[in-house]
């Protein structure tokens, strides 16, 4: 199938780019495009007008932001995987990309672009809410930073107005010295959407003592989560505890049911991961803790 016809411009700056936005209600952003062309192609999408942001340089770029890392919107997701700055200070974010989609996508797809089709099985958004990042948006008039977990707001739906464009993504970085993460993701086949996936990361003191822990879940209700599992800070992670805090925080879950899983099998994996994911991250922070 062909795409139903539509306009087509490449501004050359931001500026540029918003006001394109904002003279089209209908307009579509499109950088990497791994998502947006086959829904042209099938015409789940019918934009009158598509703004090309990719080759703009000041919406591409990986570097640190005070205690952030701040990558670009349009910068691709392989770039991302490769950079021994997001290996050294977002150590979650390096470990979820490689479950992004295959080589071949991750060199088209962009950062930005996952997080603004907020697939709730997407790796990307789910890192970004489980780490609490801030969403740089910009449009005419100004722009405003967004939380994560109030930029996604529902299956392949987002905060962010029409009128305006995702410039980047601000992930913080945790400067504690024994830090541990880990990733664990469910599905058909390696590659595919997550039925669920576990992003955790946590620190530890010198006695092996929680001082640190976000665990997050994605692919069990309409958009990624962060589970409350406060109550294992200041603990040592015991088994037990763990099973405990994350099994009640995972049974209060807003699961969806679909043709590939029931919500009560994504609220039961949400749960074995989700143990899993922590158990890890231990694990991970406790052998840095011994190279020390």
């Amino acid at each position: 199938m062909k795409p139903a016809p539509f306009r087509y411009v490449r501004p050359s700056s931001v500026e540029e780019a918003c006001a394109a936005l904002a003279a089209d209600e209908d307009a579509r952003v499109i950088a990497g495009g791994q998502t947006l062309v086959p829904m042209l192609a099938m015409r789940l999408a019918r934009p009158s007008i598509l703004v090309d942001v990719a080759r703009l340089p000041s919406l591409s770029g990986i570097a640190m932001a005070g205690d952030a890392v701040r990558i670009g919107a349009t910068t691709r997701q392989m770039e991302a995987e490769r950079s021994a700055l997001v290996a050294r200070e977002l150590p979650l974010l390096a470990a979820a990309l490689p479950w992004v989609g295959h080589p071949p996508t991750r060199n088209r797809g962009t950062v930005g672009g996952s997080c603004a089709n907020a697939d709730p099985s997407a790796e990307i958004p789910l890192v970004a809410v489980t780490l609490e990042a801030e969403l740089e948006t910009e449009e005419e008039g100004g722009g405003l930073p967004l939380a994560a977990d109030d930029f996604f707001i529902g299956p392949m739906l987002t905060a962010l107005p029409p009128t305006a464009l995702l410039t980047a993504v601000r992930f913080p970085v945790w400067r504690d010295a024994r830090l541990g993460v880990a990733f664990r993701e469910i599905s058909a086949r390696r590659s595919d959407f997550a039925f669920v996936s576990a992003a955790c990361q946590l620190a530890l003191d010198g006695e092996g003592r929680c001082t640190r822990l976000a665990l997050g879940i994605g692919g069990v209700g309409d958009r990624a989560v962060k589970l409350d599992v406060a109550g294992l800070v200041g603990t040592r992670l015991e088994a037990a505890l763990v099973a405990e805090a994350v099994g009640e925080a995972c049974a209060v879950l807003d699961a969806t049911s679909d043709l590939h899983a029931s919500a009560d099998y994504r609220r039961r994996v949400a749960r074995v991961l989700g143990v899993r994911a922590v158990a890890d991250a231990r694990a991970d922070a406790q052998a840095k803790g011994d190279g020390q």
